[in-house]
C-alpha cells in the first residue's frame, strides 16, 4: 500500500516541481531583460540596442512563446490550442524582427567604427542563430495555412518544428551566454552578478528543453 501511494504521489510532485520551474522562468527571463535594458541605456548610443534587442528576442519573447504550451506554466493553459498558436506566432514574430534589429544594430556600429564584423564565437554564432530564427519561423507558415504542406503530415511538420525550435532555443540562450562573456559585459558588472546573470540562459534553456522534450515523450508512449 505504500508504495502504491508513493508511486500515485510521483506524478503530482513532479507536476509540482515543473509547475515551480516553469513560473520561476517567466521571472528569470523578465528580471534578466531589464537588467540588460537598464545596463546597457538603449538610445545612449547605436551599440546599445544591441544587446537590448538580443536579449528581448531570445530570452523573453522566443521564451514566452515556447511556455504558452507548458501544461504546468502557462499563463493562459485554458485556452483553446488555436489560440496558444497565434500568440505563439505574435511573440516569435517579434522575436525575429528584434534579432534583426539587434544584429543590424552591432553590424552597423561596427561599420562606423571601422572594426571587423564577426571575429568572435559570440559574432559567428550570433550571426547563425538570427539566420536560424528566420529561417525555422518561415518554415513554420504551413502550420498556420495549411495550404501550404500539401504532401506533409501537419503531426509530423509539429514534430520538426518543436525539434527544430528547441535547437533554435538552444541557440539563442549560448548565443547570450556567450554575450555575457563579452568586454562589454564583464566591464560592466561585478563578478557574482556575471555569475547570477549566467544562470538565467541556463536555466531557462534546461526548463525549455524539459518541456519540449517531455511533451513528446509522452505522445510516444500514448501512440505506443
Amino acid at each position: 500500500m505504500a508504495h502504491s501511494r508513493e508511486t500515485e504521489s510521483e506524478p503530482r510532485i513532479y507536476g509540482y516541481a515543473r509547475t515551480a520551474c516553469s513560473v520561476l522562468t517567466h521571472f528569470i527571463c523578465l528580471i534578466f531583460t531589464v537588467f540588460v535594458a537598464v545596463l546597457s541605456r538603449p538610445g545612449t548610443s547605436l551599440f546599445s540596442w544591441h544587446p537590448v534587442c538580443m536579449t528581448l528576442a531570445f530570452s523573453l519573447f522566443m521564451t514566452e512563446a515556447i511556455l504558452l504550451f507548458s501544461p504546468h506554466g502557462s499563463p493562459i493553459r485554458k485556452f483553446p490550442h488555436k489560440t496558444k498558436g497565434r500568440i505563439h506566432w505574435i511573440l516569435q514574430c517579434l522575436c525575429v524582427c528584434c534579432a534583426v534589429l539587434g544584429l543590424a544594430a552591432i553590424f552597423y556600429n561596427k561599420h562606423l567604427n571601422g572594426k571587423a564584423h564577426f571575429t568572435s564565437w559570440h559574432g559567428l554564432l550570433g550571426l547563425v542563430t538570427v539566420c536560424v530564427v528566420v529561417a525555422q519561423s518561415a518554415a513554420a507558415l504551413p502550420l498556420i495555412y495549411h495550404s501550404l504542406a500539401k504532401g506533409w503530415s501537419l503531426a509530423k511538420l509539429k514534430r520538426y518544428h518543436a525539434a527544430s525550435g528547441l535547437i533554435t532555443y538552444l541557440l539563442g540562450s549560448v548565443s547570450l551566454f556567450l554575450g555575457l562573456c563579452s568586454t562589454w559585459f564583464t566591464g560592466s558588472v561585478r563578478e557574482y552578478t556575471w555569475y547570477l546573470s549566467a544562470l538565467c540562459p541556463a536555466l531557462s534553456g534546461l526548463v525549455i528543453m524539459n518541456q519540449v522534450t517531455n511533451a513528446y515523450m509522452a505522445k510516444k508512449r500514448l501512440q505506443s
